[in-house]
């Protein structure tokens, strides 16, 4: 038992995904030795209704100069991007000289918008490659950590900001009071902050259980997010779900009483409670669909084998890293994970030690079945897989349900 993360209320793990290596943590067989472990617990706070990581790791472990997630590979989230800031620039960017500030701002996929339109504008981002391929593109970008001091220099060197953004990061964040006393210190009276992240309805619905890693110490709902900012004087003005991920959440954040709070935020709060966001049961449930997919999954992929059949892992994300671990998937299995990101090829996943391998030898000999780890990005991958489906391949997928197709 320890405190909530939000409100220090004591809580207790409602699952165990068991001995979790780094998700993004891929790695060389000379690492294998001194690969990190913990234990992936998550609990659920009864009185704020946040769910959260019992422990995480260091952030210097997640977020470092070897960081392996670029958001500009996927052509899908550089349109999302896109529609949020052209959102952004119509609905909040009033000043006659606006300046944006974004909080992990990765490789620049959703800055850049804002620098083709020469609005002032900042990236913070606390891994350095990444960083340094956003700054290779023009974008005005900082490696460091966000929080009350670095949103003063911020305050001092450009003024304040009109608009505070965050895509797939809040959630990423344990000292997320620290960084709420930035923002405060950030934002003119009228400016905004906007971010999404993984939406906790949907994981409770879809039972996408792969959310859970350790990056993401929190899974938000409308209601533990308008209970963190109530306490730092500010509150939710609007939410608007996102397709993206699997199912998340659009938060828009203003200081209170700055500006009109939409009828979505008390629908929406209202629709949690009917669904049992906040009672331990809904929880209790969770675990148990969890332990059902896993089961279905390992039964499905034996089933195959016994039949001769290959299996490859497509797409070596970090959410696979849950999965894999979880279930027990090894490469008596699936053969190897085909990825198309340079820096992970030729390199094993966490955990499995699964090797990783270009994306060239998957197409070069399609397997029977390929098990699809970045189920979020079905539709795009899908569209482009045409061949695969042409020589009889067939997907595995887990989210919502175990199933195969065509």
């Amino acid at each position: 038992m320890r405190g909530c993360l939000i409100c220090d209320t004591p809580i207790e793990p409602f699952i165990s995904f068991g001995r979790m290596p780094i998700a993004n943590g891929f790695l060389s067989p000379e690492q294998f030795a001194t690969e990190y472990f913990f234990d992936l617990q998550v609990a659920f706070c009864g009185q704020c209704g946040m769910v959260q990581l019992m422990e995480q790791p260091a952030r210097e472990q997640m977020f470092n100069e070897h960081y392996a997630f670029y958001s500009g590979t996927s052509q899908g989230m550089k349109i999302h991007f896109q529609e949020l800031a052209e959102h952004v620039r119509q609905d909040y960017l009033k000043s006659p000289d606006p300046f944006v500030v974004e909080i992990g701002s990765n490789d620049g996929i959703m800055l850049q918008n804002f620098a083709r339109e020469n609005i002032r504008h900042l990236g913070i981002e606390p891994s350095a490659n990444v960083a340094e391929v956003a700054r290779q593109k023009g974008i005005r970008t900082i490696c460091e950590f966000f929080d009350a001091s670095l949103a003063r220099r911020i305050v001092s060197e450009h003024g304040q900001a009109d608009a505070f953004l965050g895509a797939n990061v809040m959630c990423h964040i344990p000292y997320l009071h620290s960084v709420i006393d930035g923002v405060k210190i950030l934002l003119k009276p009228d400016g905004i902050m906007m971010f999404e992240d993984p939406y906790l309805g949907d994981v409770i619905e879809k039972i996408s259980y792969d959310q859970i890693y350790d990056e993401h110490v929190f899974l938000f709902s409308v209601t533990s997010i308008s209970y963190l900012f109530q306490q730092h004087g500010m509150e939710v003005i609007d939410v608007a779900p996102q397709e993206t991920h699997g199912g998340s959440m659009r938060y828009i954040i203003a200081h209170h009483g700055a500006r009109p709070v939409s009828p979505r935020v008390s629908a929406y709060r209202r629709k949690e409670e009917e669904m049992g966001l906040n009672l331990p049961a809904v929880y209790a449930e969770f675990r148990r669909n969890c332990e059902d997919s896993r089961d279905a999954l390992m039964t499905l992929l034996h089933d195959i084998k016994k039949m001769g059949k290959r299996i490859v892992g497509y797409a070596a994300t970090s959410k696979s890293t849950t999965i894999i671990n979880y279930c027990g998937i090894n490469t008596d299995l699936i053969e190897f994970i085909s990825d198309t990101t340079p820096v992970k090829q030729g390199k094993y996943s966490p955990g499995a030690h699964i090797p990783v391998r270009p994306y060239e030898e998957f197409t070069a000999r399609y397997p029977e079945y390929a098990l699809l780890f970045a189920y979020n990005h079905a539709r795009e991958i899908m569209a482009k897989e045409n061949n695969f489906i042409a020589s009889g391949g067939r997907w595995i997928t887990y989210v919502p349900k175990v199933q195969v197709f065509p």
